[in-house]
């Protein structure tokens, strides 16, 4: 599902136009950002949690000479799926 099919969805439940749905998946989407950039955690209890995670420096191997490398530290944003979402996927 894309962003509009997903604002058409929930333009649909709540009576909202398209394009307010848009404008407020896209606020959504900024305030998670804006979050994940300051380091906070976003918990959205029964869908699950936002938080950055950070990934220490490692040696790896350049699969073209096969030839290890120095791979640096990094962050990236992880996402732990809540109770309610795990059981309606199961």
């Amino acid at each position: 599902m894309r962003k509009p099919e997903l604002a058409a969805a929930i333009a649909e439940q709540t009576g909202l136009t398209k394009a307010k749905s848009e404008e407020v998946i896209t606020a959504f989407t900024d305030e998670i950002s804006r979050a994940m950039t300051k380091e906070q955690t976003v918990s959205l209890i029964g869908f699950g949690t936002f938080s950055v995670r950070e990934r220490s420096a490692r040696s790896g191997r350049n699969p073209q000479t096969g030839a290890t490398i120095q791979i640096a530290a990094s962050k990236s944003v992880g996402f732990k799926p809540g109770k309610q979402l795990k059981d309606s996927v199961s």
